[in-house]
């Protein structure tokens, strides 16, 4: 197993990705990019996990060239490229994106521009493509999209992709290399923390717990499961994502029927049994409530 250490911490990480995600783009801090670097992990069969500040990355090298999930924020692409290059001198060919936020298709343009085929969900190209401030460039762009799944036959492996509807936003893609037992979730896991559901992207707590529940249900006791943030993870892990997803919402719930103001919920602590395990220094049970609350009174 190969694993070079990363200087920031995975807490760190996670706040600056999803930070950059929500927060005013004009009154946030800009990351020190320069300090950042790759944690590589080997899971065996020419497939990689790679870690920085983004979301985690899934790399396949083979007979048939480079398969990678995500591409990590764009200014990051040279790091991301010295870290693929120290386990294969060949270019990427294909690039998937498990959704449209900029810490997991940053890279696309250049990449792609080096020739790699960038493919996604349907409506991953649409949010990109549309007018806005986090409009992409045309080189970034998907050219090869599909509506519920699709699936490769790469380096030996049937790499297949599939689209929960309404979870994390509405372009989920979970990647699964059937012959490996090994699922790429995408931002359907951050394992062990509060997630993010972007409601404003099409995400939905109802889909987000049915995401979840499918992905147990493809996941056997030895599935490795490489979460969009966090470390590898388990079938275990998303039943425990699960458990504490649902309990949460039936709290929130409640509260909201009870006729509860938004500040009147967030007294209420009504995560107070879960707050311990799952905040993180980004998401606290303050603002988990809050984007229950958001997402379950509309």
């Amino acid at each position: 197993m190969i694993i070079r250490k990363a200087k920031f911490t995975l807490i760190t990480s996670l706040m600056l990705t999803l930070a950059a995600l929500v927060a005013n783009p004009a009154a946030a801090q800009q990351p020190d990019w320069d300090a950042v670097e790759f944690t590589t992990t080997d899971l065996g069969d020419g497939i990689y996990m790679l870690q920085g500040m983004g979301g985690n990355l899934g790399l396949s090298v083979g007979e048939d060239g480079v398969f990678l999930i995500d591409d990590e924020f764009a200014p990051l692409t040279p790091k991301v490229r010295a870290a693929i290059a120290a386990i294969t001198d060949k270019t990427v060919d294909y690039v998937i994106n498990t959704h449209w936020h900029g810490d997991h298709t940053g890279g696309n343009a250049a990449i792609g521009e080096s020739g790699a085929v960038i493919v996604a969900h349907d409506n991953v190209r649409l949010r990109m493509a549309a007018e806005g401030p986090q409009q992409s460039p045309d080189g970034a762009l998907p050219v090869i999209t599909f509506s519920e799944s699709t699936t490769f036959h790469f380096n030996g492996h049937e790499i297949h992709a599939t689209h929960p509807v309404a979870a994390h936003t509405d372009g989920d893609a979970v990647i699964y290399f059937r012959n490996l037992n090994l699922i790429h979730a995408g931002d359907i896991l951050f394992n062990g923390l509060y997630p993010f559901i972007d409601v404003a992207s099409g995400g939905s707590v109802e889909g987000y717990i049915a995401a979840l529940e499918a992905l147990a249900g493809m996941a056997g006791p030895d599935t490795r499961i490489i979460a969009g943030h966090g470390p590898m993870a388990t079938k275990a892990d998303v039943e425990r994502k699960i458990a504490m997803l649902k309990g949460a919402k039936v709290q929130v719930e409640q509260l909201i029927k009870a006729g509860k103001t938004l500040e009147e919920t967030k007294a209420a602590d009504p995560l107070a049994a879960w707050n311990e395990e799952w905040t993180w220094m980004f998401i606290n049970g303050e603002r988990m409530t809050e984007m229950l609350y958001g997402a379950l009174s509309n």
